[in-house]
């Protein structure tokens, strides 16, 4: 699974910079590759399907072409893949000026499942309901990943986009410090059933304690999208609470949901943050949490400077996206002593107020594809989207590109059990898709993210109570939603 690490994190749903270093060409550079694409080299020919993706893809044109050819794909048909920004709002941004221009190529584009909607909601990309054959639409309403398929839909249930590979987060932990130290997570199944919070808070503080390590728990708390849309939805859901009530209401209608952030769930869910950072003994904290197993530096950490911590043995466990699994279960790293476990849950899902919370929630990231409705080769386009659906296919992805198959039972079967190192925790994937949480992506969503962020960000830091961050949340909230409906 070479460069498989690199591509996770060029997707990772943190809404800025997906890399940790850009090639030599540079963001730019890359940007400017793909919009030179457009018109020309193949575009003359009506059987090259355009594909806007990113640059791992595009390296990977010939094995990606070669299995679409093998699963049916009509031989004289070619995909050429075009290199996208590795900065997941360049490409939103020049996909905006493509789609407004109402240009004829690229034939496809992969979509960000966070702002996927954003586009579906304009009626920018084709309608998949009403164009593509019912039997591909239906296989994805059927068989893929529903957290998924939510983001692809518009509000009157119409597909828009299909799922190409989901991107959910897991716990990792090592998991031979955890057995030296009495636990049993393999005669538990942590691998499937998830533990809960107050368990996890003791396991981390005795592993912690007795092996002298800096830190326990290590994740994102920074002020930024990956707060708002990932670690604090994950903590919050898990609880029982939510943003607008029952997920029903995640998409809209915007000014017509209850905003329940103030509720006694999102309420808990932070005092058992501040509890983990600053101890038992303060106010805003829970009693019967182990205090201080996670560092205050959490407070300015994003994925890549949480992970270092754990990747260098100073750590017991880590919340991270499945690109974190392919580094830390690398050989030279941990290799079969990596725990990975769905997150914890504060309250099970019979004991939530809302659908859709309650258990071990994950947050919700990956791509989509769509159609862009200019396409003169709608025929060609639709050919290549039944050769992508098929199993063999998406398992290609996933061994050459890490790619996580959008289907549940996919990574039940032996060829993804047989992909490198992330093969070994795809039962963890699986149960983590199926209680994944997506963000409430609306057009307003870009401003509530922000006061999101930043209210939950003074919570966890000490510097407002729960209840006063939660309220003047939930006033800037109920401000936006009623402005905007």
């Amino acid at each position: 699974m070479v460069g498989v690490n690199d591509h996770d994190r060029d997707r990772r749903r943190d809404g800025v910079s997906r890399r940790t270093f850009v090639k030599a060409a540079g963001v730019s550079g890359t940007a400017v590759g793909l919009a030179g694409c457009i018109g020309q080299g193949k575009s003359a020919n009506s059987n090259v399907v355009k594909f806007a993706a990113d640059s791992d893809a595009a390296d990977q044109q010939k094995p990606i072409n070669d299995a679409l050819h093998e699963a049916g794909l009509s031989k004289d048909i070619h995909v050429e893949i075009l290199p996208g920004s590795s900065n997941t709002d360049v490409r939103q941004a020049q996909y905006q000026r493509w789609l407004s221009a109402d240009l004829a190529e690229p034939d496809m584009l992969m979509m960000d499942s966070g702002w996927a909607l954003t586009f579906i909601a304009r009626r920018q990309v084709m309608n998949l309901s009403e164009n593509l054959p019912e039997d591909l639409t239906k296989k994805v309403n059927k068989d893929y990943f529903q957290a998924s398929v939510q983001t692809a839909k518009s509000n009157d249930d119409d597909l828009y986009a299909i799922p190409i590979f989901p991107d959910f987060p897991t716990m990792l932990y090592r998991k031979d410090l955890v057995k030296k130290a009495g636990f049993s997570p393999d005669e538990e199944d942590w691998a499937t059933n998830s533990i809960s919070w107050k368990k996890f808070s003791k396991v981390v503080k005795k592993v912690k304690d007795q092996n002298d390590l800096k830190y326990g728990y290590t994740f994102q708390a920074n002020i930024y999208e990956g707060l708002s849309c990932c670690d604090f939805n994950e903590f919050m859901t898990s609880w029982g609470g939510s943003f607008f009530g029952s997920h029903d209401n995640l998409f809209g209608p915007i000014g017509k949901r209850p905003v329940t952030v103030d509720e006694k769930p999102v309420l808990d869910s932070i005092k058992m943050i501040r509890t983990f950072i600053h101890g038992s003994g303060g106010s805003g904290t829970l009693q019967g949490y182990e205090g201080g197993i996670a560092p205050t530096a959490v407070l300015s950490w994003t994925e890549d400077t949480s992970m270092a911590p754990f990747t260098n043995e100073q750590a017991v466990a880590h919340r991270n996206w499945p690109y974190a699994i392919v580094t830390n279960g690398a050989d030279d790293v941990f290799g079969k002593d990596l725990g990975v476990m769905p997150i914890p849950y504060g309250v099970k899902p019979d004991e939530a107020k809302y659908k859709g919370t309650g258990g071990p929630a994950a947050a919700l990231g990956g791509w989509h594809m769509v159609v862009n409705p200019n396409t003169p080769k709608q025929k060609q386009t639709f050919e290549v989207i039944r050769a992508m659906m098929q199993p063999s296919v998406k398992l290609k992805m996933f061994q050459i590109l890490g790619w996580i198959p959008p289907e549940p039972q996919l990574l039940k079967s032996k060829q993804a059990k047989q992909v490198p190192v992330i093969g070994r925790y795809v039962n963890q994937l699986r149960i983590a898709g199926q209680n994944a949480v997506p963000r409430p992506v609306t057009a307003v969503w870009p401003q509530e993210s922000g006061k999101i962020a930043q209210q939950v960000h003074a919570a966890y830091a000490n510097e407002a109570s729960p209840e006063s961050a939660m309220s003047t949340l939930k006033s800037q909230l109920s401000q936006i939603e009623n402005y905007n409906k």
